[in-house]
Formats: structure tokens, sequence, C-alpha cells
């Protein structure tokens, strides 16, 4: 665990902390469990190093889960131009740590409040609260939106717009089940498919023409 992600858990793992103290007061499998939520937190907070592909051709997955969803449609709201959207499902048990897909400087982040659907749901992309991001390099615009779900109820955002990221870096995370879009050119080729499970900062999920 990285001291970016462990400072995130800190007042989870104070809690838990509390309650498996008072917990010894009380039954052991009281103490059991509140140990076994301190091994989960340990576990969901992971953020395993990632070797991103040398192929400067590649778009890479954003986050850890399952591809749900790759329409084409409008970016509604930084490109807003027709683009290829992405959408990966975070479950509770995938890392959550959102990495930039592209090599880019970061152009454009904003936070919006919303409801807390489950991210499966099919208005949950617009429904929910979100944070959006956009990539710019020579080859164009790439829009990352982070989605809460119904568990997921903190986005949390470690870079700033003005940076220079290479694809695979952090750039933050969502906390506990969601959803993440990659929004790409349309003239890029999506290699991803429905039901595949990816891995943020390392599986090719597109490509460059």
């Amino acid at each position: 665990m990285r001291l970016q992600t462990l400072s995130e858990a800190r007042w989870i793992f104070v809690v838990l902390g509390l309650l498996t103290l008072g917990s010894l007061a009380f039954h052991p499998g009281v103490l059991i469990f509140c140990l076994l939520l301190i091994g989960y937190t340990f576990y969901f907070f992971r953020d395993p190093d990632r070797v991103a592909p040398a192929d400067p051709n590649v778009i890479l997955a954003a986050a850890d889960g399952v591809v749900v969803e790759i329409k084409e449609m409008v970016e509604p709201e930084v490109a807003k131009v027709p683009m290829k959207r992405i959408a990966i499902f975070l479950s509770v048990f995938d890392v959550h740590t959102n990495r930039a897909p592209v090599d880019g400087r970061v152009t454009y982040c904003q936070h919006y409040v919303g409801k807390f659907l489950d991210a499966r749901h099919p208005d949950a992309t617009h429904l929910n609260e979100y944070q959006t991001w956009a990539f710019q390099n020579p080859r164009g615009t790439f829009v990352v939106r982070q989605i809460t779900g119904a568990i997921a109820r903190r986005i949390v955002g470690w870079s700033k717009v003005g940076d220079e990221l290479r694809k695979g870096d952090r750039f933050g995370m969502i906390r506990f089940g969601s959803r993440t879009e990659v929004y790409v050119p349309m003239d890029c080729e999506v290699t991803a498919a429905i039901g595949d499970k990816v891995k943020g900062g390392e599986t090719i999920i597109a490509r460059f023409p």
C-alpha cells in the first residue's frame, strides 16, 4: 500500500482499530469480525505497481474491472464530439486506483454531485456523482470519468490541471465499487470487448490508427 492510498484509508483504520479494542470486552467472534474488516481494508486499498506497454500507439484501461459497455456517442462535457466510450465496472474486490490511459497533460478536472445508484445501472453514468478528467496530447483529447456507485461515496483526485502524466500514472481513486469510463477519438480501434477483465495502466483497450 502506497502512502497516497494509505492516507485515504487512515480514518477507516482509526475507526476499525477502536472497534477492535472495544470488541475485546465482547464475544471473540466480534473481535474476529473486526480483524477481518481490517484485513479487507488493507486489501481494498492495495495499489500494485504496473508496467505500461511501451507501444506509443496503445490506449490503456484507466481502472481495474470488467468492461460493461462499448458505445459510440457524443462526449457531452469536454470534447462535445462523437467519441467511443469504454465503460469499466469496478467491484469491491478490484483495485480502485485510476490511471492515465495515455501520455498527456491534464487539461480539465471537474467534480459534480449526484445520486449513488448502483454503478451498473444504465442511469448511473449521468445521474450519479462523478468527476471528469481530460488528457490532451498531439493525437487528441481523451476523457476519463470517475463515477460513484451504491457503495462508493468518495472520489479522490491526486492530479491537477496542468500536470503532465505518462500512460499508467496514477491520478486518483474511487472508494468502494464504482464505474470508470474512457472516451477515445472515433478513429481509434477499440480492442477490448464487453466482459473482458482489465487492469488499469496495463491492459490495452484501444489503439491509435
